[in-house]
Formats: C-alpha cells, sequence, structure tokens
C-alpha cells in the first residue's frame, strides 16, 4: 500500500491511500482533534476524479468539526472516501482501508456513511479496531443511519414550528434522497401526518416509500419545485446552490445530507434573502454521529443514553435560530460561530 500525506491548510492531517493489489484509492481527512478523536463515517463513492473526492473528504471532515463540537460529544472531525462503485466492494478492499485507518494510530476513528455497511464494516474491523457501527452484540450501537433519520424528524418539527408556528399535520415534505436515512425519514414524518413527496435516483427506493407510505414521486430534477412546508435534502452534498435556491417553494430547509450549501455564505444569505429558514446540516444530522459517540462512553454503548442525547437537537435550533435573529446572521453563520466558540474552549491554550 502506498500512502501519500497531503498539504492542506487548516486541517491537520490528510492522506492517500493506494493498494494496487485490492484496488483501494482512499482518502482520510482528520480536520480537527482538538475536542478529541476524530470520528467520522466512511463513504464509498464512483467520484469523477481524485480532486474531487479529496474536495468531498475535506468539506465533511471539517463538517464533522463544527457536528461533534455542537452536540457536545467529546470527539473531534474526520472523514474518509473510498473511490468505488457499490459493485466493486469486496472484502479485501475494506481489509486494505482498516490498514490505513490503522496507520492512524486511533485519531481517526470510522464508521457507516454512504454505500459503506455493517458487513463492510465488519471487513474495517479485521485490520483495526478503530472501527464504530457494528451491531450492540458485538459492541457498537448499531448503524448509525436511523438516529440520523431520528434527529433529522425532530429538526424538521422545530423549524417548521419556528418559521410557520405549526407542526407536521396535513404539511408536505419534499425529501430528496430516498436511501435508508431518508426511508426512516419519511416513516417518523408520515407518522405525524405529513405528506410526502420523493425523488430519488435510485427508482427501487422511491417505489418502495410511496408503496409503504403513500409518497407521490416526482423526477429527481423536478423536487425543487415541489410547493411544500419543508424541503428535506437527504443525498448528496451541494444542492443548494445558485441554480435550485431561486426555484425552492418552502418556508424550511432542513434534511440530513451533509454540505448542502455550495457555497455556505453565499448561499446561506440566498436563502435568508428568500425568506427560507434554514437548518444547518451539521446541527439537523447530528443524530448519527451522537448514536456513534455513545459506543466510546465510559461503560460502552447505551441507547436510551444517546436517543436523550439526540432529544437535545431541537434545543440547539433553538438557541441557533435566537442567535441569528439577535445578531443579524444567518444560521448557518451563528451554528458556525458557536462552533468555533466550542473549539476555541477546547484548545489546550484556552486553559493555560
Amino acid at each position: 500500500m502506498r500512502i501519500t500525506r497531503l498539504d492542506a491548510p487548516g486541517y491537520e492531517r490528510v492522506e492517500r491511500a493506494e493498494d494496487p493489489e485490492t484496488g483501494l484509492v482512499a482518502f482520510i481527512s482528520v480536520h480537527s482533534t482538538t475536542l478529541g478523536p476524530a470520528l467520522g463515517g466512511m463513504r464509498l463513492w464512483p467520484y469523477r476524479s481524485e480532486d474531487e473526492a479529496l474536495d468531498d473528504v475535506l468539506r465533511l471532515s471539517r463538517g464533522m468539526t463544527y457536528k461533534s463540537a455542537l452536540a457536545q460529544t467529546g470527539l473531534g472531525g474526520g472523514k474518509s472516501v473510498v473511490i468505488a462503485d457499490r459493485d466493486q466492494k469486496t472484502p479485501a478492499l475494506f481489509e486494505a482501508m482498516g490498514r490505513f485507518i490503522e496507520q492512524f494510530g486511533g485519531v481517526y476513528v470510522t464508521a457507516e456513511d454512504v454505500n459503506v455497511t455493517v458487513d463492510d464494516l465488519r471487513a474495517v474491523r479485521r485490520s483495526t479496531a478503530h472501527v464504530c457501527g457494528l451491531t450492540t452484540a458485538e459492541g457498537g450501537g448499531g448503524d448509525p443511519g436511523p438516529y440520523t433519520a431520528y434527529g433529522c424528524f425532530l429538526g424538521i418539527r422545530e423549524s417548521l414550528r419556528m418559521a410557520t408556528g405549526s407542526g407536521l399535520e396535513g404539511r408536505t415534505v419534499a425529501i430528496q434522497g430516498t436511501g435508508s436515512v431518508g426511508q426512516e425519514l419519511g416513516r417518523r414524518l408520515a407518522g405525524e401526518g405529513a405528506r410526502l413527496v420523493v425523488a430519488d435516483l435510485n427508482e427501487a427506493n422511491v417505489e418502495r416509500v410511496v408503496e409503504e407510505l403513500g409518497a407521490v414521486a416526482v423526477d429527481p430534477e423536478e423536487i425543487y419545485d415541489v410547493d411544500c412546508a419543508a424541503f428535506a435534502p437527504c443525498a448528496l452534498g451541494g444542492v443548494l446552490n445558485d441554480d435550485t435556491i431561486p426555484r425552492l417553494r418552502c418556508a424550511v430547509v432542513a434534511g440530513a445530507a451533509n454540505n448542502q450549501l455550495l457555497d455556505e455564505e453565499r448561499h446561506s444569505e440566498a436563502l435568508r434573502a428568500r425568506g427560507i429558514l434554514y437548518a444547518p446540516d451539521y446541527v439537523i444530522n447530528a443524530g448519527g454521529i451522537v448514536n456513534v459517540a455513545c459506543e466510546l462512553v465510559a461503560g460502552g454503548y447505551d441507547e436510551d443514553v444517546a436517543l436523550e442525547r439526540i432529544e437535545r437537537i431541537p434545543v440547539a435550533l433553538r438557541e441557533i435560530f435566537a442567535a441569528a435573529e439577535a445578531r443579524g446572521l444567518t444560521p448557518q453563520a451563528a451554528a458556525q460561530h458557536l462552533a468555533e466558540t466550542a473549539l476555541a474552549r477546547g484548545r489546550p491554550e484556552a486553559s493555560t
């Protein structure tokens, strides 16, 4: 395996690995360990180029730092990406990825993310102990996806209450992305009386949600035009941009995807200019990382503790919305300020 250290200003450690024997090409980014080990999931995706993969892992790891800081997990921010399609997955590939993770010596801890399952992590675990997200029988907290969905559901409900003064009953929510998180989010929303409009490139996922929950399916490109109370991005990042924001017909944007804003400052301002309340993604989608972090506490994983912490997400959103209004900021800017304040308090020089 060939491992190369990359120069990335503002990041503690970024490396690229290539293993010709297994076909592995991957990046690990450790953005910050100020508050603890850098925890963040492993994403497998057929990136169009290595530059695109590197940009994604950098953005994702930075988001994980802020997510953990605001959720008070006691952890830092990191992420890993593997350049591959789902049909290229093999145990050997993930064992090689485990060797890559192992040489970080516990500074980076991985878990599930897009296209990576518990079975895949078992293969990773054969090469390193620095893995979370395995089943409770194996000492883990299980797939973090349902917990991400639960936190997102709570956040959508709170954001709608703040923006419109009413709840989910009879309201339409447009879900972009009906993978495991989007599906579970849809179940919770439908359980509170919401009407669902959904879109996904995977037709089987869409059909499942339509059949189970009575959702209305639209073409993936049309999801931005749906007249709805809340738009919930639950797929990949960068979907809120110059092209899509003018098309939105919603009161709230609140979803589980990471890095939803293509340009954090400019596009958060564009949403505010349109009167759309934005729930910062690394706040509303923190349920998964909170659940995983509970595997690392003294005494081991306790689901009741995890759920109690996830249920603080609406409180965090209220604080951010209030801070944004008081200071004339967007919610994104307010969340970033609060996260950076938490990081500043945690730096060793802050206590000297």
